[in-house]
């Protein structure tokens, strides 16, 4: 089927909004398939604190079914839709109770090998599981940063471990466990953002590291997510020094396309980190960067926040679509790998249709969440 370049842009363009129900206006550019993916923010659930000895945050979960419903059936046949979230665990868990709540995954630091890597898998599957019941489609997760700077003031005790090989194991064992339990992982943050001094969603890192260094360490664990053909890798904000020294790795053709693409073999979904973070709109500016980044080999195009930049994006991709063969080219490329991806996974939901809710913050997640903790 011939697909057009307004098609193709839809598919590339995955957002966020504001509110707790599904707008009028996504909802029909959900319809029109001008939207190809969804991302959910703690802003988006309807909450509550519940008071008692420990004041807790709960979310309404029947609030978080209907509107992940209202998204998907939003979406015309041939063209679904995905919905994701941000669920690692520790700091980064936009569901709050009563769905389980992970520790930080660096808590696997405090169990010997093999059985980390087992309760890597063991918390996939359940985190998998009770997202899918949810109805949410992806989980950005897991990180692959590792964690080698103390600094660093956005990874810290979200790495899977403080070096390549332990940080390989324990989070691709994650991602198999949310395949298994129905979802699409995620693997970020390419080439590796453990060691930055500084926060890409308020300024742009650099790092200088050399070839050596980055082969060894930032690389392993992405590259053996290329092998494990991981459905999803995301890029970091980040200028890598020995790799492209003009731009962040969102917007290089020598990182994205070469590096990840072409040197370490990987055939999935790139998805940008969000273009709204200021490392990218406050130096490049929306429709640049949109472009930009399609052009280094990014597939899908995360603008979760602004909707005027939404629209800069949109706009800015078509115009270059009509330009520029390379641009229409590329576009094209990527909507096939984001609809192959679609694919796959709504076969798979026929196939083995997700839990019921009585596994969102079921007992045995709860106590699984303990050990790993070290709290039983």
């Amino acid at each position: 089927m011939a697909h057009t370049l307004l098609d193709d842009v839809g598919q590339v363009l995955w957002v966020g909004f504001h509110g707790t129900a599904a707008p009028a206006q996504l909802r029909a550019q959900i319809a029109a398939a001008e939207v190809g993916a969804v991302v959910v923010f703690k802003r988006n659930l309807v909450t509550q604190v519940v008071h008692g000895p420990v004041p807790q945050e709960v979310v309404d979960v029947a609030a978080v079914v209907e509107l992940n419903r209202a998204l998907h059936t939003a979406a015309p046949a041939g063209a679904p839709l995905l919905i994701a979230v941000d669920q690692e665990g520790g700091v980064v868990q936009r569901v709050r109770a009563p769905a389980t709540q992970w520790p930080p995954m660096l808590c696997l630091d405090g169990h010997p090998a093999p059985d980390d890597e087992a309760l890597a898998a063991a918390v996939g599957l359940a985190l998998g599981r009770e997202l899918a019941a949810l109805g949410f489609d992806i989980d950005f997760a897991p990180v692959l940063d590792v964690h080698t700077n103390d600094h660093n003031p956005i990874i810290g005790d979200r790495a899977f471990g403080r070096d390549a090989e332990t940080v390989a194991r324990r989070a691709l064992a994650l991602a198999d466990g949310l395949a298994r339990g129905g979802m699409l992982a995620c693997g970020k943050h390419f080439p590796g953002h453990g060691d930055t001094a500084t926060d890409s969603h308020l300024e742009l890192p650099r790092l200088d590291h050399g070839w050596a260094r980055l082969e060894s360490v930032e690389l392993l664990p992405f590259r053996r997510a290329a092998v494990a053909k991981l459905p999803m890798i995301m890029t970091a904000h980040v200028v890598f020094a020995a790799l492209d020294a003009t731009v962040p790795a969102t917007l290089s053709p020598a990182v994205i396309d070469e590096l990840l693409r072409k040197q370490l073999g990987y055939h999935g979904v790139i998805v940008s980190d969000d273009l709204d973070m200021r490392a990218i709109a406050a130096h490049y500016g929306i429709a640049d960067a949109a472009v930009r980044a399609i052009r280094a080999g990014c597939d899908a195009l995360l603008l979760c926040r602004d909707e005027g930049h939404q629209v800069e994006a949109r706009v800015a991709l078509i115009r270059a679509g009509e330009r520029d063969s390379a641009v229409r080219a590329r576009l094209g490329e990527s909507a096939a790998r984001v609809r192959a991806m679609k694919a796959a996974h709504v076969a798979r939901r026929r196939a083995v249709p997700p839990h019921g809710l009585e596994v969102v913050g079921a007992l045995e997640h709860r106590l699984l969440a303990d050990r790993v903790a070290g709290r039983g």
